[in-house]
Protein backbone atom coordinates (compact mmCIF):
# COMPACT_ATOMS: atom_id res chain seq x y z
CA UNK A 1 0.00 0.00 0.00
CA UNK A 2 1.11 3.37 -0.91
CA UNK A 3 2.50 5.51 2.03
CA UNK A 4 0.92 8.99 2.61
CA UNK A 5 2.34 12.39 3.93
CA UNK A 6 0.29 12.97 7.49
CA UNK A 7 -1.12 16.52 7.79
CA UNK A 8 0.59 17.82 10.73
CA UNK A 9 -1.07 19.46 13.81
CA UNK A 10 0.80 23.24 14.67
CA UNK A 11 -0.50 22.47 18.08
CA UNK A 12 1.78 19.84 19.33
CA UNK A 13 -0.24 19.76 22.51
CA UNK A 14 -3.02 18.21 20.75
CA UNK A 15 -3.84 14.58 20.84
CA UNK A 16 -4.44 14.06 17.59
CA UNK A 17 -1.82 12.78 15.80
CA UNK A 18 1.05 15.01 15.86
CA UNK A 19 3.53 12.67 16.20
CA UNK A 20 7.30 13.30 15.00
CA UNK A 21 7.54 9.71 14.39
CA UNK A 22 6.82 9.01 10.92
CA UNK A 23 4.71 5.87 10.20
CA UNK A 24 3.15 4.77 6.65
CA UNK A 25 -0.53 4.69 6.35
CA UNK A 26 -0.35 1.01 6.34
CA UNK A 27 1.19 0.66 9.61
CA UNK A 28 -1.14 3.39 11.15
CA UNK A 29 -4.52 1.44 9.50
CA UNK A 30 -3.32 -2.29 9.94
CA UNK A 31 -2.17 -1.34 14.19
CA UNK A 32 -4.99 -3.26 14.99
CA UNK A 33 -6.37 0.43 16.67
CA UNK A 34 -10.05 1.94 15.28
CA UNK A 35 -8.84 4.36 12.80
CA UNK A 36 -10.91 7.35 11.88
CA UNK A 37 -9.42 9.47 9.06
CA UNK A 38 -10.20 12.74 8.29
CA UNK A 39 -9.54 13.78 4.35
CA UNK A 40 -9.91 17.55 3.98
CA UNK A 41 -8.46 20.31 2.10
CA UNK A 42 -7.11 23.78 3.97
CA UNK A 43 -10.02 25.37 1.28
CA UNK A 44 -12.55 23.78 2.69
CA UNK A 45 -15.51 25.51 5.18
CA UNK A 46 -16.93 22.30 6.23
CA UNK A 47 -13.71 20.94 6.99
CA UNK A 48 -12.99 23.22 8.85
CA UNK A 49 -15.48 22.52 11.04
CA UNK A 50 -14.65 19.38 11.75
CA UNK A 51 -11.70 20.28 13.61
CA UNK A 52 -13.63 21.27 16.87
CA UNK A 53 -15.74 18.07 16.51
CA UNK A 54 -12.53 15.90 16.13
CA UNK A 55 -11.04 16.87 18.96
CA UNK A 56 -14.25 16.62 20.81
CA UNK A 57 -14.52 12.65 19.40
CA UNK A 58 -11.08 12.26 20.85
CA UNK A 59 -12.07 13.40 24.04
CA UNK A 60 -14.66 11.20 23.96
CA UNK A 61 -12.89 8.11 22.64
CA UNK A 62 -9.45 8.16 24.15
CA UNK A 63 -6.64 5.98 23.13
CA UNK A 64 -9.09 4.00 21.61
CA UNK A 65 -9.59 5.48 18.33
CA UNK A 66 -7.18 7.09 16.34
CA UNK A 67 -7.73 9.93 14.87
CA UNK A 68 -5.64 11.45 11.29
CA UNK A 69 -6.17 14.00 9.14
CA UNK A 70 -4.96 14.04 5.48
CA UNK A 71 -5.11 17.17 3.42
CA UNK A 72 -6.27 15.58 -0.16
CA UNK A 73 -4.13 18.52 -2.13
CA UNK A 74 -1.06 17.77 -0.54
CA UNK A 75 -1.84 13.59 -1.13
CA UNK A 76 -3.36 13.31 -4.40
CA UNK A 77 -2.66 9.75 -4.38
CA UNK A 78 -4.44 8.88 -1.26
CA UNK A 79 -7.43 10.42 -2.78
CA UNK A 80 -7.36 8.41 -6.08
CA UNK A 81 -6.58 5.75 -3.52
CA UNK A 82 -9.59 6.14 -1.47
CA UNK A 83 -11.71 7.37 -3.93
CA UNK A 84 -12.56 10.78 -2.19
CA UNK A 85 -14.58 12.64 -4.50
CA UNK A 86 -15.48 15.48 -2.03
CA UNK A 87 -14.28 16.69 1.00
CA UNK A 88 -14.51 16.52 3.91
CA UNK A 89 -14.86 12.50 3.51
CA UNK A 90 -14.77 10.51 6.48
CA UNK A 91 -13.57 6.88 6.54
CA UNK A 92 -12.82 4.42 9.74
CA UNK A 93 -10.36 1.53 9.05
CA UNK A 94 -10.11 -1.88 11.62
CA UNK A 95 -7.33 -3.72 10.93
CA UNK A 96 -6.78 -2.64 7.39
CA UNK A 97 -10.35 -2.71 5.97
CA UNK A 98 -12.54 -0.01 5.57
CA UNK A 99 -15.39 -0.61 8.00
CA UNK A 100 -17.24 2.99 6.99
CA UNK A 101 -17.06 6.07 5.13
CA UNK A 102 -18.91 9.05 4.73
CA UNK A 103 -18.45 12.69 3.40
CA UNK A 104 -20.04 15.64 4.96
CA UNK A 105 -20.04 17.60 8.35
CA UNK A 106 -21.17 14.94 11.10
CA UNK A 107 -21.10 15.35 14.62
CA UNK A 108 -19.00 13.99 17.74
CA UNK A 109 -21.50 11.99 18.66
CA UNK A 110 -22.71 10.09 15.47
CA UNK A 111 -19.17 9.79 14.75
CA UNK A 112 -18.59 7.89 18.26
CA UNK A 113 -22.39 5.85 17.61
CA UNK A 114 -20.34 4.48 14.41
CA UNK A 115 -17.53 3.68 16.20
CA UNK A 116 -19.30 1.62 18.83
CA UNK A 117 -20.86 0.33 16.15
CA UNK A 118 -17.67 -1.20 14.97
CA UNK A 119 -16.21 -2.18 17.95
Amino acid sequence: MPSFELAKNSNKTERMETTEKRETFSEIINSGKTVLVDFFAEWCGPCKMMQPILKELNTMTGDDVRIIKIDVDKNPMASNTFQVRGVPRLIIFKNGQIQWRQSGVLSAVQLKKVIDGIE
